[in-house]
């Protein structure tokens, strides 16, 4: 039973007062004066309030206000959200411009921000988030993926749509790429870059792994190829907490209209290559950031080139080359491998690990996040491309040797020196190969003169051993100082020693 019918039917007994009445009902006793004044200015007696449901006689007792014309002028709710966006725009300051506009005609500025936020309660969840022109950049990828046949075998691959939107202003962007790899979503990013034509404050993706060296709630690390992107366009990555959509809600709106109206009106067309599939989604990108509003004025367009256009900082002069990374190790030839091709490294970095950095047409070493080589990128597979600064001295004084040089060195020294030298190069399946004796023999000259060297040059040709360690084993012991005529002694007899049986002992 009702506070109000239990006090007409305890005033009807008449047997307790007011204030024991109130106190019977936890009800004050001046509540009680007002219910019984009410039930008698409406004519309502304890036996027509039983025939009454309880809110026919709440209603009965209660009537309403009569509503007085309002002499207020109406706030325009959608102009006061849409300035909201700009930066620096409060309500104070809209407030302040809305009494000065219509004096005598507006709310006090309590009654102006209730009746805004009393409106803004109205709109979507992700609508009711102030988010201000050119600050942030919201991307991810759409759930549903668009089949792309290849039309010389039939195979069925599935295309993966990306999608970004403006905070402020809604402007959206789509397209479609092969996967989701790291070089993809940055791909995905620079061209809706250059598709806005300029770079807002903050970017703001999800934390997949192709972007994410180590996802985290707190401090995630952002991949490479993400940090370069950030670092060219200036652009600061904030990436959303892993597992909350409401972090990125804009984008999450954005996939869902990205789905149904552009996807569904796709379905039903085969494309043969991700360039086709793109070029449909242009077309029909121009379409959705032109379709109106339901509660706020005009369009994505219309509303980029008012809020989000003028804040957003000029495009770099160059695009940024989308780069792949890779692990490797510099192998005991200080060189590193790359698709079959074998590119130099400084070699005191001899059995270090490194990480390689691979554009269209460059390879950069780096170690230590700092690059130690760059070369162009060669496809020719088990060849070498090697910088003479990243050899040791003494590879760079063998490589900096020719044939020609080599016999023009022998020939200094004399006739027989600059004979073995061409010996050398002949005999060789490649003259390369007789780089390092002749290099040999130099340092023979060195250490016993070219007088001696010469000598033993020419005796070795006598001997028909114009070899490196014949040469060195005629100088060691001595023959290039004897007369190529003169016979070498040879011993006539074994020496005595014990352990030289002879002839008896085999009897």
């Amino acid at each position: 039973m009702s506070k109000i019918r239990h006090t007409l039917q305890l005033l009807h007994a008449g047997a307790l007062s007011t204030r024991q009445i109130g106190a019977a009902l936890g009800i004050s006793k001046s509540t009680v004066s007002e219910i019984a004044s009410y039930a008698r200015v409406a004519g309502v007696d304890w036996a027509f309030a039983q025939t009454l449901s309880d809110e026919e006689l709440q209603a009965r007792l209660y009537r309403p206000p009569v509503a007085r014309e309002s002499r207020h002028l109406e706030p325009d709710h959608a102009h006061i959200h849409s300035e909201l966006r700009r930066p620096g725009v409060t309500l104070q300051l809209l407030w302040e411009e809305y009494q000065h506009q219509h004096a005598g005609q507006a709310y006090k500025y309590s009654a102006f921000c209730e009746k805004y936020k009393a409106w803004a309660r109205s709109l979507q969840r992700s609508m009711r988030q102030t988010h201000e022109a050119g600050d942030k950049l919201f991307v991810d990828y759409a759930g549903q993926t668009v089949p792309v046949v290849d039309a010389s075998t039939g195979e069925i691959n599935q295309a993966q749509i990306f999608v970004a939107v403006l905070g402020a202003s809604n402007y959206t962007h789509a397209c479609a790429t092969p996967s989701q790899k790291a070089v993809d979503w940055v791909a995905s990013i620079i061209a809706t870059l250059e598709f806005i034509g300029g770079v807002p404050r903050l970017l703001v993706p999800d934390q997949p792994r192709a972007l994410m060296d180590r996802p985290d709630r707190y401090e995630p690390t952002s991949h490479r190829l993400l940090e370069e992107l950030s670092v060219h366009y200036g652009l600061a990555v904030m990436p959303a907490r892993p597992a909350k959509p409401r972090d990125k809600p804009k984008v999450e709106v954005g996939v869902q209209v990205v789905e149904r109206w552009i996807l569904a009106r796709l379905r039903h067309q085969t494309f043969f290559s991700i360039a086709a599939l793109n070029r449909a989604i242009a077309t029909l990108l121009v379409d959705l950031n032109q379709r109106a509003f339901k509660k706020l004025p005009g369009n994505r367009a219309s509303a980029f080139a008012e809020l989000d256009a003028p804040l957003l900082r000029p495009l770099p002069p160059t695009r940024m080359p989308i780069a792949r990374f890779k692990p490797a190790r510099v192998n005991i030839d200080y060189h590193v491998e790359l698709d079959g091709h074998y590119y130099s490294v400084p070699h005191a970095l001899v059995g270090e690990a490194v990480e390689l950095r691979i554009t269209a047409g460059t390879v950069e070493v780096l170690h230590s996040n700092k690059r130690v080589a760059a070369h162009a990128l060669n496809p020719r597979k088990g060849a070498h491309t090697t910088t003479p600064e990243h050899m040791p001295a003494s590879h760079r004084a063998h490589l900096q040797w020719t044939p020609a040089k080599l016999i023009a060195w022998g020939e200094r020294v004399g006739v027989a020196t600059a004979a073995v030298v061409r010996w050398q190069m002949e005999h060789r399946a490649h003259p390369e190969q007789g780089y390092r004796s002749c290099l040999g023999l130099m340092r023979l000259g060195r250490e016993y003169g070219a007088q001696r060297l010469e000598a033993a040059c020419a005796r070795a040709q006598s001997i028909r051993s114009p070899s490196y360690k014949s040469i060195a084993s005629i100088l060691s012991c001595g023959l290039d100082q004897r007369a190529l005529d003169a016979p070498i002694p040879t011993q006539a007899s074994l020496p005595l020693h014990e352990n030289v049986r002879g002839p008896g002992y085999y009897h």
